[in-house]
């Protein structure tokens, strides 16, 4: 009888370990999914990135010469020899 009782004792805690694994194995692939979704809305946010900076990167090399060359004009330096000059 005690081994047909510890039988049916360790049928019901395989039962119960099984569930349980299942349980989390079924939590892993609902966050493995989430993190998959966001990936991709983060892969496509930086190609729009990428792409709006390849857009505006030649125009940003031309603003930077534009303020070295006002940058020059005003520095005190220049200023100096101006005053000296005239």
């Amino acid at each position: 009888m005690t081994m047909f009782a510890l039988t049916w004792i360790g049928l019901i805690c395989w039962c119960v370990c099984f569930w349980w694994m299942h349980r989390i194995s079924a939590r892993q692939d609902a966050l493995l999914k989430e993190l998959h979704e966001i990936t991709t809305r983060i892969e496509h946010l930086s190609q729009a990135e990428h792409d709006l900076i390849s857009d505006v990167h030649p125009k940003v090399h031309e603003i930077k010469e534009n303020v070295e060359n006002v940058a020059e004009a005003v520095s005190p330096q220049n200023s100096a020899n101006d005053d000296a000059s005239s």
